[in-house]
């Protein structure tokens, strides 16, 4: 049984309050505050949402680990090569994964809390190297392709956005007049629910919400696991 007992107020009261102070005193100052609001429910989700996609996918990584390589992301931000110096996320951001190693580099269920709202996502944001050799062989594939093409149209029909295009031009190798030509610009391929108000997170209907939604986008993360066993190294 999970001990998810729900996102609270003082969830969403820290997430702002941290974005108005986000700095390394502030933070330590209310550490507490954080464990107890957003890091203890926030580990109790990771649970109790990925056990429930399981259902769509029982070879899903589930990973309550909180140093970064398990489904949530690390609270501190990598400053070094960036010119905004904030030193924390101002967001709750985990995935759920299919595959070893890095949770980036594969098809994933993922969400986002912001002070604001709530997003969901299905799929890659970006292709490693050999997962984009692959995709583009998948597109070129009549079956595959022609399954893609199927699933973006529902997906774009139910009022989902579909992303990931990036190059203006085929790539070299591929004939800029393919019938798949416009998939073929893509580094990347996922969609993302529409977002989710604070009163449907601090609702106890949420895991039921999220998985509705997830269920109806999960095809994009079924054909990607498709592309990685037919065409993955």
């Amino acid at each position: 049984m999970s001990d998810f007992a729900g996102f609270t107020e003082a969830t969403r009261q820290f997430l702002n309050d941290l974005r108005d102070n986000n700095d390394r005193e502030w933070y330590q100052a209310n550490k507490k505050t954080y464990e107890k609001a957003v890091k203890t429910p926030s580990i109790a989700w990771v649970q109790a949402m990925g056990t429930r996609l399981l259902d769509l996918d029982d070879k899903l990584t589930v990973d309550t680990r909180t140093n970064g390589g398990g489904s949530l992301m690390r609270m501190a931000r990598d400053t070094r090569f960036s010119k905004d110096k904030s030193p924390y996320k101002t967001n709750i951001a985990m995935m759920w994964w299919r595959g070893a190693g890095k949770k980036t580099e594969h098809p994933a269920f993922g969400m986002q809390i912001t002070p604001d709202d709530a997003g969901l996502m299905v799929g890659m944001f970006g292709f490693p190297k050999p997962m984009l050799n692959a995709y583009r062989q998948a597109v070129v594939d009549d079956d595959l392709g022609e399954s893609l093409v199927d699933i973006l149209t529902t997906l774009e029909s139910q009022g989902f956005e579909v992303l990931g295009k990036h190059y203006k031009t085929t790539p070299r190798g591929y004939d800029k007049d393919h019938p798949r030509a416009e998939q073929l610009k893509f580094n990347g391929l996922y969609t993302h629910a529409t977002d989710l108000s604070w009163d449907t997170l601090l609702s106890s209907d949420l895991v039921e919400v999220c998985f509705e939604q997830f269920e109806a986008m999960a095809p994009i993360h079924h054909w990607l696991v498709q592309v990685q066993d037919k065409y993955g190294e």
